[in-house]
């Protein structure tokens, strides 16, 4: 395992694997589901963790998304730069402030592959927070170019590593 970098320190809580208990989703324009998902915060020793997400369904196990990226700190600061790509064609930088096991991002850009499915992402809004018991909760609020910006994703993960 390689060394944390110092910079790191105000989101070295995230650093591990974990695996979701509850994932629940939902939106004005879908059917409410739920999936299971296992998300990677990993180290390598730079001021920024590579990051990756898998989701699958919760009774079949057929894959349901991917993504990736990397959260970057900037050194000396608890200002962050959340950079993810998923597989249905969306890339999304975020950027926010760490803050006492707690992580609030908001998107700068969204990107969309031309052939993407609509309606189109306009905006993100994502709440990290490592609660009491140890767990992990992830609130992800989302805006189309069809609807305002409404919670989209709960999910709430343990640590599995």
């Amino acid at each position: 395992m390689a060394k944390v970098h110092e910079a790191l320190k105000p989101i070295q809580w995230l650093i591990g694997t974990w695996e979701s208990v509850t994932a629940k989703g939902s939106f004005p324009t879908i059917k409410d589901f739920s999936y299971n998902e296992v998300i990677k915060f990993v180290s390598i020793g730079q001021p920024l963790l590579n990051y990756e997400a898998h989701s699958r369904h919760p009774e079949s196990g057929a894959p349901m998304h991917l993504e990736r990226g990397f959260l970057r700190i900037k050194p000396g600061t608890s200002q962050v730069a959340f950079m993810v790509a998923h597989n249905f064609g969306l890339a999304v930088l975020e950027e926010g402030e760490a803050t006492n096991h707690e992580l609030n991002l908001t998107s700068k850009s969204v990107e969309r592959m031309c052939f993407a499915k609509n309606p189109a992402v306009k905006a993100i809004r994502k709440r990290y927070c490592l609660n009491a018991d140890g767990t992990l909760e992830i609130q992800t609020d989302m805006e189309t170019d069809t609807t305002p910006m409404t919670n989209h994703l709960r999910v709430v993960y343990k640590r599995s590593d």
